[in-house]
């Protein structure tokens, strides 16, 4: 399954569990954008969305694990690496480190908001690895997944179907990918 779509179904499932969290990303989309198509240009101005969009990808640690290989031998501590050596960096633990993130093992947008609400980088948020390897399409996938998380909350509010048991344990493979989950997408128009 494709990484944005994947993000975007772990997106509707945490708003699914966490529905004041979903309340407050369409009330700021209703502010900013009210009936509007969302554009990139609305995302400086939406400061909360745009922590939840960042806490949706540190949480669910979409693509755990990374695979990069050495392109010049150099020397790490006292480790000699050589050239084409495959390297696999754990994102899940900058992802997870309680160093950065206050409540690493909770869905907390706030990890991503200042004092005064508003949006901050945090340098460990690395869900599209680092340096020269990282993700070729990060910049692509961002806007996407602003565009379309905005666009789904601005029409629909994300609901368990009733009686459905909301199941968060990811499969996990490469990816880790949500389960098969009923969802009610109830229209807001």
């Amino acid at each position: 399954m494709e990484t944005t779509s994947t993000t975007l179904i772990w997106a509707i499932l945490l708003m699914m569990k966490y529905p004041e969290i979903q309340q407050k990303v369409q009330s700021e989309i209703e502010q900013v954008m009210g009936s509007a198509q969302p554009q990139m240009e609305h995302r400086k101005h939406m400061p909360y969305t745009d922590a939840v969009i960042h806490e949706i990808q540190r949480f669910v640690d979409l693509v755990p694990i990374g695979l990069l290989a050495t392109s010049q031998d150099f020397t790490y501590k006292s480790y000699f690496i050589p050239k084409g050596t495959s390297v696999m960096p754990l994102l899940h633990s900058a992802l997870r480190d309680k160093k950065y993130f206050e409540k690493p093992d909770e869905f907390y947008p706030e990890h991503f908001l200042d004092s005064d609400g508003h949006f901050r980088r945090i340098e460990a948020f690395i869900p599209f690895s680092i340096g020269k390897r990282n993700c070729a399409g990060e910049t692509l996938a961002k806007m996407e997944l602003f565009l379309f998380f905005t666009s789904l909350l601005q029409n629909f509010t994300f609901r368990p179907a009733p009686g459905a048991e909301l199941d968060l344990t990811p499969e996990t493979g490469f990816t880790n990918s949500p389960k098969s989950n009923e969802i009610c997408a109830v229209p807001r128009r």
